[in-house]
């Protein structure tokens, strides 16, 4: 398309319509092989499919207004089962704000459901993936670590955690949530050099940034969640590998001038989220842990389409 406001590669896609202002669109498919895990109920899943599009968009700080949902249904869905996918769409919706307003159905060998989503921003408002200079502060919206270990935990039944911990990282599988709130309240501040959403696996998005923007990143702090260093201490598995490269979690990953950063904390804490720096942006290329002075590579791992599989 001429003159395109938001290049190809970034999470979502726009068009002018007037005024400064920009029809943002979106779309994504989940398919029940590779995308709906053990345990997971078609409301669930159905959520989960609203979610994925909704943290592009808030990635970008775009409120989404309506979806249309296109569904491939196999023959041995009941209409109960039909009527608990729409609730869960429904439901994902109206938790951040949207509604889905039509689609379509067909009959398909395994489930799917597309969603494509629909919102309206000020062109100068979206936080892209590209922007990031050298000296800017890496920054995260959460904690890592707790998808990748929940699904552990539903494909793996030799896997052993305590019950609250179970819980927690079970409910991060099935019940995922997107930072929408945070997304709008970061990019209301016009400080956002650069944003991406987290979904294919923090190490993956990184390396996307850095890709996107010429730079490289130092990362000193990996904000692994808390049950997790319980799961991997009762597991015998690594805690890092877990929140560096498991995917399925929806935050934000942006980098911003240090001088911006303690404002942007406080005003998205005061829309109940959090802001935790973990690195800063280089001009010397490649991606990087730093522990104690001891650099060990971050390699571009993560969820990738057509090579992974549950």
């Amino acid at each position: 398309m001429p003159d395109m406001l938001v290049p190809f590669g970034d999470d979502i896609a726009a068009v002018a319509v007037g005024d400064g202002e920009v029809a943002v669109l979106k779309t994504d498919m989940l398919v029940g092989k590779t995308d709906v895990p053990l345990k997971m109920t078609l409301w669930q899943a159905a959520r989960k499919a609203i979610v994925m599009n909704v943290s592009d968009f808030a990635s970008k700080g775009v409120q989404p207004a309506a979806a249309l949902v296109a569904l491939g249904l196999h023959k041995k869905l009941t209409q109960k089962d039909i009527e608990e996918i729409a609730d869960g769409l429904n439901a994902g919706a109206r938790e951040y704000g949207a509604f889905v307003v039509g689609g379509d159905t067909g009959e398909a060998s395994d489930l799917i459901i597309s969603v494509s989503l629909f919102g309206t921003a000020r062109k100068k408002a979206l936080m892209l993936r590209s922007g990031a200079k050298a000296g800017d502060v890496l920054a995260v919206t959460g904690f890592f670590g707790k998808s990748a270990a929940g699904l552990r935990l539903l494909l793996d039944e030799r896997c052993s955690v305590s019950e609250d911990v179970r819980r927690a990282l079970i409910d991060a599988v099935l019940m995922p949530k997107a930072q929408l709130a945070v997304g709008l309240a970061l990019a209301s501040l016009g400080v956002v050099s650069a944003s991406i959403d987290s979904s294919d696996g923090l190490a993956w998005s990184l390396h996307e940034l850095a890709k996107m923007n010429g730079v490289g990143f130092v990362v000193d702090n990996i904000p692994i969640a808390d049950e997790v260093r319980r799961f991997a201490k009762d597991n015998s598995v690594d805690a890092l590998e877990l929140a560096l490269y498991g995917g399925e979690e929806y935050e934000l990953v942006v980098t911003l001038k240090a001088e911006a950063f303690a404002f942007a904390k406080a005003t998205v804490e005061a829309v109940g989220g959090c802001l935790l720096p973990i690195g800063k942006a280089t001009c010397e290329k490649g991606m990087y842990l730093d522990v104690c002075g001891k650099r060990q590579l971050i390699e571009a791992r993560g969820w990738e389409h057509f090579k992974s599989q549950l």
